[in-house]
């Protein structure tokens, strides 16, 4: 039994070696992969950001319109992003401000 098995194991080592020199003597002939599917994806998850801060940023000025009604809604803290932004505790900047 331990002979055919060896046998057989030997069969197997054999013929992969063969599929191998055929596949590597074809490989450089082949076209490349495309890059379509990542291109597509990565736009996909950009676009499906953008349309996300957009609803999110709506959802904020309803929320607060409905607790301050008739008033400017303040500029919504950025939510991934802990570092410093251009507005100051909620308020915008004197410069920023328009004349009044």
């Amino acid at each position: 039994m331990a002979s055919y098995l060896w046998r057989k194991y030997a069969d197997y080592l054999y013929n992969k070696w063969e599929k191998t020199i055929l596949w590597d003597m074809v490989d450089p002939y082949r076209r490349p992969k495309s890059f379509t599917p990542l291109v597509t994806i990565y736009v996909c998850a950009f676009y499906t950001g953008v349309v996300g801060a957009a609803i999110s940023e709506q959802l904020y000025k309803e929320k607060y319109w409905e607790e301050h009604p008739g008033e400017v809604v303040p500029l919504m803290k950025p939510k991934f992003y802990g570092g410093p932004w251009r507005v100051y505790r909620g308020e915008v900047p004197r410069y920023e401000k328009p004349e009044e």
